[in-house]
C-alpha cells in the first residue's frame, strides 16, 4: 500500500461523522497514518470503542462521542467533547450516511425522509456545529457523497435526492465560508470492496460481472478513500475548494446504466435458490 507522508496532518485535528466504521473509519485510520488525533461520532458506543482501539494503534490521539447526526444538539456536544480532549478542529469529514434498495414506488414517505435526514440534514448539522472551531483553524471540510448525487441509478431515488442536495451543499459552503479561510469538498467513492453496500451487490457470479463493469479492472479499497481525503484535507491541497473529487476507477464513465446492469445482476442473484 501506497502511504502518504506520515506528517502531512501532522498536529490537526479531525472530526469524522460515522466513523465507527466502513468508508468513514478507513478516513480516520488514513488521518491517523498522516499524523492526525482523529474524532469520531457515531449512534453505537461498541463501533465506536473498537475504532478507537485501531486509531490509537496508529499512534492517533483519539477522541469519541456518542451522537446522531439528525440532531444538531448532540453534535454541538461531540464537537465540545473533541476540542476539550483535542483542541479545536482544523478538519471535518461530514460522513454519516442512510441507504437501502428499493423501488421508488416502493420507498415510504418516512424510509425517503429517513435518508434525507442522515445523509442531508446531517451534513448541514455537522457542517454548522463544526464552523467555529473550522472558522478559528481556517480548517477543511469534506463531504462524503456517492455517484447517486449526479447520475441517476434505479431504486436509488432517496439517495440521489439527499446526494445531490449534499454537492450543492458543499458548493454553498465553499462560496460561502472561503471568507473565513474555509476550504469545502467533496469525495466520492465508487464500488469499494468490503463495504455494506459491495456486500449487497457482488452476490455470487455478480461479482465478476460487476467488477467487469470498472474500467480499471477492480475494486477500489477504503484505503483509496482515505488517501483522497487525507490529500484535500491537506495543504496539499490549500487552493482547492468546491470540487467534487470522484474516486471509483472510471465506473461513472459509462452512465447510470453500468449500475442498473450490475444491481439488477445482484437482485437476480440474490433471488436465485441455493442449491445444497
Amino acid at each position: 500500500m501506497i502511504e502518504l507522508p506520515s506528517t502531512l496532518l501532522a498536529g490537526k485535528t479531525a472530526f469524522v461523522t460515522g466513523g465507527g466504521s466502513g468508508i468513514n473509519l478507513g478516513i480516520a485510520q488514513a488521518f491517523a497514518r498522516a499524523g492526525a488525533n482523529v474524532a469520531i461520532c457515531g449512534r453505537t458506543k461498541e463501533k465506536l470503542d473498537a475504532a478507537a482501539e485501531t486509531l490509537r494503534a496508529l499512534g492517533a490521539r483519539v477522541s469519541t462521542a456518542v451522537a446522531d447526526v439528525r440532531d444538531l444538539a448532540q453534535l454541538e456536544a461531540a464537537f465540545a467533547t473533541c476540542k476539550e480532549a483535542l483542541g479545536p478542529v482544523d478538519i471535518v469529514v461530514c460522513g454519516a450516511a442512510g441507504n437501502f434498495v428499493a423501488p421508488a414506488e416502493g420507498i415510504s414517505s418516512n424510509g425517503f425522509a429517513s435518508v434525507l435526514n442522515i445523509d442531508l440534514l446531517g451534513s448541514f448539522h455537522t457542517a454548522k456545529a463544526g464552523f467555529e472551531q473550522l472558522k478559528a483553524t481556517r480548517g477543511a471540510l469534506l463531504f462524503v457523497s456517492a455517484g447517486q448525487a449526479y447520475l441517476p441509478y434505479a431504486f436509488q431515488a432517496h439517495v440521489g435526492a439527499a446526494k445531490a442536495g449534499v454537492e450543492n451543499l458543499m458548493r454553498n459552503l465553499a462560496l460561502e465560508w472561503a471568507r473565513h479561510g474555509i476550504r469545502s469538498n467533496s469525495v466520492v467513492p465508487g464500488p469499494i470492496a468490503g463495504t455494506e453496500g459491495m456486500r449487497r451487490l457482488s452476490v455470487g457470479e455478480n461479482a465478476d460481472a460487476f467488477k467487469s463493469m470498472v474500467p480499471l479492472g477492480r475494486f477500489g479499497t477504503v484505503d483509496d478513500i482515505g488517501r483522497m481525503a487525507t490529500v484535500l484535507c491537506s495543504e496539499w491541497s490549500s487552493f482547492v475548494t468546491g470540487a467534487q473529487v470522484i474516486v471509483d476507477g472510471g465506473f461513472g464513465l459509462a452512465g447510470s446504466g453500468v449500475f442498473n446492469a450490475a444491481i439488477a445482476g445482484a437482485v437476480r442473484a440474490a433471488a436465485k435458490p441455493k442449491v445444497e
